[in-house]
């Protein structure tokens, strides 16, 4: 004789859940992780509890629990349950909102109105069919000898008439249904915004605990959430000779649940992306004899070579915020709230003011237009992560620019925009030659930049423009670049080891400049590619 056994589980109580709020908020790059405190008056032995409601997007295997209080209680079972609500029936119109009633009231209108206009459509149609018969019928009277001019003038001008009438119902039918269209939309939209309805899906906590001895104790529960991210923001202000530098996180959270008056904290870490160590393959290096021909001649090509400045470099690929290749976090210095409404919520994270130097910049080879370039160091205390900037200056909001990963204390660069009042044009010429005796290529280019400045009316005082432009910097032995000194007018104040030729040209108000920049490239015999 046998018997089937089946394990009996322990009944959750029939009672109103536990309000198990959020606390704290971890937020990473494109989720967040939360965290829900309470205090539970516990009894002796095993009992389950309901806590929540709490996100029904909960990821249910990073659920975790754990008792804070010292207390003699363990945490035997912990899972997330949840519960579908369908929608209850469509409420009574005494008990429907203004917004519900004026949008029932606008369909109607609209769908009276559309009705309306198909038929100013088809009568319309038969109008046009109307007038057709009508010519034809003058015509055929008129081929064949009939002379009735006052019945078909007036016969045409009723059909014209009421063309006209009919087309005059029908523009006005239009513009109502382009005026109810935006009425409509904008009610609608009101009403999503005011009676949002509640989820149908709902999650608890189903808690199961054994305590030795009744009493309080506390909870802290853990679990990751989607649908919640966020990115830095900046807003520099420029008041003369400082900066005021305000670092915000824009927030975006749609997780079902709002978040009042929680620590944020924010991270750049990337939980979801598996990383595994690359795989080693096989590098062979083999050598070879050069023929004749590869040993007379050496082939050289230009190429594009970025420079470097301070700070990691940049991973190409990496999608979300560039935060150096090392996870990031920041802190909110006060509790802060972000509904869950899926739109994009501002959160101060620190503020400084520190002294800053302003250059007026062109590089007429990238772009002609003179910029304002702003520099100043980071005194935050902390990373600044590679975000867009609010840039405002006395006149005001004057655009949004972007702001480089920067570490604490190096120098950080913001471009303000353009000069209006500068202009600058570039003429480049290039000249070839060769020498008899050695058969030696010479290349020579000139490159002039005409720079112009229009001022205001009784506007005084100089202003430096610095005017940079490059020359190729050779690797090879066989290739020679020389910079003509006696050809550049004015002298280059500054030629650095990257090929950067720079000047610092000084402009009066409605004054005009031009500077000539002479370079040579030589190559010998066996050159091969210039």
């Amino acid at each position: 004789m046998s018997t089937d056994s089946k394990p009996i589980a322990v009944p959750v109580p029939d009672t109103v859940p536990i309000p198990a709020p959020v606390t704290a908020v971890t937020c990473l790059e494109d989720r967040a992780q939360v965290e829900r405190s309470v205090v539970l008056d516990l009894e002796a032995g095993v009992q389950r509890l309901r806590l929540g409601p709490v996100s029904a997007l909960a990821v249910d295997r990073t659920l975790h629990a754990e008792l804070t209080a010292d207390h003699p209680a363990t945490v035997l079972d912990v899972r997330i349950v949840r519960g579908w609500t369908p929608r209850g029936p469509e409420p009574s119109p005494d008990k429907n909102s203004a917004l519900r009633l004026r949008v029932h009231a606008l369909e109607e209108e609209r769908f009276a109105l559309m009705q309306r206009r198909d038929r100013l459509y088809t009568r319309l149609d038969l109008l046009g069919r109307l007038a057709a018969d009508l010519l034809r019928e003058i015509g055929e009277g008129a081929g064949s000898g009939e002379s009735e001019g006052t019945r078909w003038a007036a016969e045409l001008d009723r059909v014209d008439a009421e063309r006209d009438a009919q087309g005059e119902r029908l523009r006005t039918v239009e513009a109502r249904l382009t005026a109810l269209a935006a009425e409509l939309g904008e009610t609608q939209r009101a009403m999503d915004l005011s009676e949002e309805e509640p989820a149908e899906l709902v999650g608890h906590v189903e808690l199961t605990v054994e305590a030795a001895a009744a009493g309080p104790v506390g909870l802290r529960l853990t679990h990751l959430v989607p649908c919640a991210l966020w990115r830095p923001a900046y807003r520099a202000v420029l008041d003369g000779d400082s900066l005021t530098l305000e670092t915000d996180a824009m927030v975006w959270q749609r997780t079902g649940e709002d978040w009042s008056d929680v620590r944020l904290t924010l991270s750049t870490a990337r939980s979801a992306l598996a990383t595994e160590p690359p795989s080693l393959g096989e590098d062979r290096l083999t050598l070879k004899e050069r023929t004749a021909a590869e040993r007379r001649t050496v082939d050289v090509e230009l190429r594009e070579e970025e420079i470097g400045d301070l700070g990691p470099v940049p991973v190409l690929g990496l999608p979300g915020v560039d935060d150096g290749g090392e996870a990031r976090v920041l802190k909110s210095p006060a509790s802060v709230s972000v509904p869950s409404d899926g739109r994009a919520h501002r959160v101060p994270l620190s503020v400084f003011t520190a002294p800053a130097s302003s250059e007026y910049a062109c590089s007429p080879e990238v772009s002609p237009l003179v910029t304002q370039v702003v520099r100043f160091d980071n005194r935050s205390g902390h990373v600044l992560l590679a975000g867009p900037v609010d840039l405002v200056r006395g006149s005001g909001f004057s655009g949004r620019g972007t702001l480089e990963f920067t570490t604490p204390g190096a120098p950080v660069e913001l471009a303000f925009g353009s000069r209006d009042d500068h202009r600058v044009v570039r003429e480049t010429e290039e000249t070839r030659d060769s020498t008899g005796i050695t058969q030696r290529t010479v290349v020579t280019r000139t490159v002039r930049l005409h720079l112009s400045r229009f001022s205001a009316p009784g506007e005084r005082g100089e202003r430096v423009v610095v005017l940079r432009e490059r020359i190729p910097v050779s690797e090879v032995s066989a290739v020679e670049v020389r910079l003509r000194k006696e050809g550049c007018s004015p002298a280059p104040d500054v030629v650095d080891a990257e090929g950067i030729v720079r000047w610092d040209v000084a402009l009066p108000p409605g004054g005009r400049r031009t500077v000539t920049l002479v370079y040579e490239l030589v190559a010998s015999a066996k050159v091969a590619g210039i």
